[in-house]
């Protein structure tokens, strides 16, 4: 049994900082918290098991054995002290439950919940989470869209709505973008390109692509995936 009141000063200590707590650290969990601490973000790691938290021991800001279904337990780590708290649990949907439970008896103010499917989504969404996600659903969306198409990376920023990066296709090469009509007749927007070898740069009306270039595309889905389609 973990004695919570050890760690108490420094989850405090990270809850004042650009923090969050993130409970569960399975595949999902792990990768989500490894991603924020290499953005510069303090991370309060919490699990249940005991390998899973010696493992991440030295790549987090602090990691502790505790169980999240627990008010108290949360409390005595902090976590009542942070703006953002990631719930990642996967495996226990009843966990998952009662943990955004008491989170939200604390009033924290962003809650981010992982569901595991449509059903734990609407509880979790019907509890007053904030912010449901769907990894392996998201993911698998996106990956269909890769395979479907020539699209080199895509991101539906809403329902119907996609950034696409792409490459650019000839019937562009050498033209003034503002003289090529993009938006009247395909629908879509470009609103970055890449030289090879070179940063990504936001594009306007006089930029001229070449052979090898890469551009991010907006707009509907449909018309964003056909547009990447162009040779």
């Amino acid at each position: 049994m973990v004695r919570f009141t050890r760690f108490g000063d420094t989850a405090r200590r990270i809850a004042e900082a650009n923090s969050v707590a993130v409970i569960g650290l399975g595949r999902f969990g792990n990768s989500l918290a490894v991603e924020l601490m290499a953005g510069g973000t303090e991370v309060l790691g919490i699990d249940a098991n005991e390998d899973i938290v010696q493992s991440l021991n030295s790549q987090l800001t602090q990691v502790v054995r505790a169980d999240s279904t627990k008010e108290e337990a949360l409390r005595q780590l902090a976590v009542n002290e942070f703006d953002r708290v990631v719930v990642a649990i996967g495996s226990d949907i009843q966990a998952s439950i009662l943990t955004c439970s008491a989170l939200l008896s604390m009033k924290i103010p962003q809650i981010w919940a992982k569901a595991v499917d449509d059903r734990h989504g609407l509880i979790l969404e019907q509890l007053g989470v904030h912010h449901v996600i769907y990894p392996e659903k998201d993911m698998g969306k996106r990956v269909a869209h890769l395979v479907r198409g020539a699209a080199m990376d895509f991101l539906e920023i809403d329902r119907g709505y996609a950034l696409v990066k792409t490459a650019a296709p000839a019937r562009l090469h050498g033209v003034r973008l503002g003289d090529t009509g993009i938006r009247k007749t395909y629908g879509v927007t470009i609103a970055a390109f890449q030289r090879p070898e070179s940063a990504w740069q936001n594009a306007d009306a006089d930029t001229m692509l070449g052979p090898g270039d890469k551009i991010l595309i907006v707009g509907p889905t449909s018309n964003a995936e056909d547009f990447a389609q162009l040779a």
